[in-house]
């Protein structure tokens, strides 16, 4: 864990490398959380957060699945990436904040509980993604 006065002096310089995980049931359904803090907070949103320096993108996904939802899912596949920028940051300060999330999907495992985590509030099916969340896939991609 990055003590909160370093990852402020961070983010106030440099863009947050980040995991989204697109988690689909077998009806097509999107896995939703919603946010129970900054940024986002009680949006519903897909899980993921910040990558840890020393692990890969791959692991960086599959540590936020179980961290955010108690899921062991060790297989994700990269579609894209997802940019933003907010006005707040994980503080809750106004202080601007730019992250570049990593998208990988992954297949909800009908055999396994959701269980959240402190950061999220609940959680849903949905038959669609966020409207602001725009993936973008890479320049070249025949998917």
């Amino acid at each position: 864990m990055i003590p909160e006065k370093q990852y402020i002096s961070i983010i106030e310089v440099l863009p947050i490398l980040c995991v989204d995980i697109i988690i689909q049931n077998r009806s097509g359904e999107y896995l939703l959380i919603q946010r129970g803090r900054e940024p986002l907070k009680g949006e519903w949103w897909v899980i993921g957060g910040r990558v840890l320096k020393g692990e890969t993108l791959e692991e960086g996904a599959v540590r936020k699945i179980k961290e955010e939802s108690n899921l062991s899912i060790s297989e994700v596949n990269f579609v894209g990436y997802y940019e933003d920028t907010s006005e707040v940051n994980p503080f809750g300060e106004s202080m601007p904040l730019h992250s570049v999330s990593m998208v990988f999907s992954a297949t909800y495992p009908d055999d396994q509980n959701i269980k959240l985590d402190y950061q999220s509030l609940n959680w849903k099916f949905s038959k669609v993604l966020p409207e602001k969340f725009i993936l973008k896939l890479p320049s070249g991609f025949q998917g």
